[in-house]
Parts: C-alpha cells; structure tokens; sequence
C-alpha cells in the first residue's frame, strides 16, 4: 500500500484493535491483539491465536475459491502477538445501512429491491463459503457491511468452521442475539471447552436474525439486555420468537418470507444459501 498517509483507530475492544491504515496505494483494515489482553477475562495468548486462527482461514479459503484472492493482504507476528491486515471495504454495518427501512418512511419503491439486493448479495457469499464446506459460524449485523451499491459483503473470519480437524479454539457460538437454536443447544449442553462445529444452516439462522434485528428495531427474541448469557441461549433454544408481523416497520410480504425461511426452527427447514440466492435473482 505504500507508506500510511492516514491511520486511524477503528475499535479497542475485547482484546484487540483494529485500524484503517491510507496509503497511496489504497487502505487496509490492520488488525492485532491487545498486549493487556481481553478486560472480559481473556489473554493477550488468546488473542493472538484467534488472529493467527484467522489468517489461516482467510490462506484456506482463499485457496477453495470462497474468497477473492485480494481480500487478505498480508499477516505476520509482533513482539506482543499476532497482526493481520485485509483489504479495506467500503461500507456501513448493517444496522446503519438499514435505518431508512427501519421507519415507516421506508416503505417506497426505492427501498423494496434493494432490501432484496442485500438478502440476496449476503447469501450468495455464503454460499461461495458453504460450497467448500465452511461456515461463517459469525454471521451478524456487524460482521457484514452495505456497499454504496447495495451490496453485501461479509468480514471477519476467525470464528469460520471449516472441514478438517486441525488444532483450534473452540467455538461456542458467537453474537448471542444472531445464534441459531441448534448451537444454543449445544452450547447449553456441553462443557466450556468442547467445539462445537457450526454448520451452514447456523449461517441462514444468522442471515435471517440480523434481517428481522435490522429491518424491524428488534431482537428476534425478547430477553434483557443484562440478563446472563445462559438466561438468553434458553430463551433462544425453546424458540418463543416475537412474531414479525407484530414488529414489522410496514409490510413487505416478499422479504417477510425470505426472513421466515431463514429462521425455520429445525436446520433442516431453512433453505440453503445458493436456493435463497437464486430465488432473490429470480
């Protein structure tokens, strides 16, 4: 990229920071572990094996054709850790992208399609994931950003459960409010060190929580904001969602299905991410 012309800090949080770093040859996302580790009770360790867990899955994917070859840029370690950098995306997190159609004002001819687009665009890159037999395993309102075009792309790969059985963190679920019931389930059931392998069905539960959190204003399920995480996986893995006609912003039967779908209770139910795709082209 050339030297930095700009470097600005983008998050200090949860035992890593991140930064967009300019340079005359364009921008990356330059992401490394906090030497004082996670203030929720995590290690600096930890933390710089989720990068370098990262960085080989971004090596891994790119290799099976799910990513494009430029997205990873370069990653390597420091005297405290690990760094990686990735292609900056210009882009807002899905939350911010939708809050024109999270109002009543929304409901234009305008808005219809390119709600459509983003479902559309976020499940074709899903696919491209679960065709080489990955799953995202983070799928969330913050994990995807909305292009000026009305595209989707998706970022951070460190949770991404993929085939083999190499060494690795074990995942226990990611973003409470997107988890699917099935790895609720599971984590509920299992010992804190067990991993749980999520599987692409967890991916469509994920697509479909974030479209019905960020279209309606609510979570698909209503527990307190500080209640304990265990408390919140119950609530989710008996599967008493709020009903979406009841928090809807305005009707959009089109894309009411599309959320419906995604949010089938069995895993089984949902549709697969290349059958959504190609029912949104169509």
């Amino acid at each position: 990229m050339g030297a930095p012309r700009a470097v600005r800090l983008l998050s200090d949080r949860r035992g890593s920071r991140a930064w967009k770093v300019e340079g005359p040859g364009g921008a990356v996302v330059l992401k490394a572990n906090s030497p004082d580790g996670d203030p929720d009770g995590g290690t600096a360790r930890d933390k710089a094996t989720e990068m370098a867990q990262e960085d080989e899955h971004l090596v891994r994917l790119t290799g099976a054709g799910a990513l494009a070859p430029g997205y990873r840029v370069d990653a390597g370690a420091w005297e405290d850790g690990r760094w990686l950098a990735v292609r900056w995306v210009d882009g807002a997190p899905v939350w911010r992208a939708f809050a024109l159609a999270r109002g009543p004002e929304g409901d234009r001819p305008s808005v219809r399609p390119w709600l459509l687009g983003v479902a559309r665009t976020w499940a074709g890159h899903l696919a491209r994931m679960h065709a080489a037999g990955w799953a995202h395993a983070d799928v969330q309102p913050t994990n995807t950003l909305i292009t000026d075009s009305g595209s989707a792309v998706l970022i951070d790969y460190a949770l991404a459960c993929g085939p083999g059985g190499g060494p690795r963190l074990p995942y226990r679920g990611a973003l409470t409010h997107t988890t699917a019931p099935e790895i609720a389930q599971a984590v509920l059931s299992t010992a804190s060190d067990t991993h749980i392998r999520a599987e692409p069905p967890a991916d469509i539960w994920g697509l479909g929580a974030s479209l019905f959190w960020c279209w309606t204003g609510h979570r698909p399920f209503a527990y307190a904001d500080d209640a304990p995480r265990g408390e919140k996986l119950r609530t989710i893995a008996a599967g008493a969602m709020l009903a979406l006609d009841d928090v809807r912003p305005w009707p959009f039967p089109e894309f009411e299905q599309v959320i419906r779908a995604c949010l089938g209770p069995r895993p089984e139910d949902r549709p697969t991410a290349a059958a959504l795709a190609a029912r949104l082209a169509a």
